[in-house]
């Protein structure tokens, strides 16, 4: 039944829901850090806004995103959701022809990058 719910109930609303609910308790361990749901929230609500205010980035246009395993890429996916913006993830390994096709397949309007990663 709460799949076939309209409108569907999406990850970026469990996780608003958790956020409210329990702001405090963890959601992620990385290394010896800890981040909250309240964390979370706050970093992907600074990312949404210098995405939207800086890049000028709109609603469903798509976003590449090509992040290492790090809490970097869970606040991205958040702000890119509460933009209403869908994310093609790339693979942080992936160069050469491998990611030039997968770039052309996504047809992105903006790459995020860490400043290591270099395709």
């Amino acid at each position: 039944r709460r799949f076939s719910r309209r409108p569907a109930v999406t990850l970026l609303d469990v996780f608003q829901l958790h956020a409210r609910r329990r702001p405090r308790q963890p959601l992620l361990r990385f290394q010896d850090e800890i981040y909250t749901y309240e964390d979370m929230d706050r970093r992907s609500n600074r990312a949404a806004w210098a995405l939207s205010r800086r890049l000028a980035l709109q609603s469903g246009r798509t976003v590449a995103v090509f992040l290492p395993n790090e809490p970097t890429y869970v606040w991205t996916w958040l702000a890119l959701a509460k933009l209403g913006c869908p994310m093609a993830c790339l693979n942080c390994n992936v160069r050469g022809r491998a990611l030039r096709h997968a770039l052309e397949a996504a047809q992105a309007t903006l790459v995020l990058a860490s400043p290591g990663e270099r395709g």
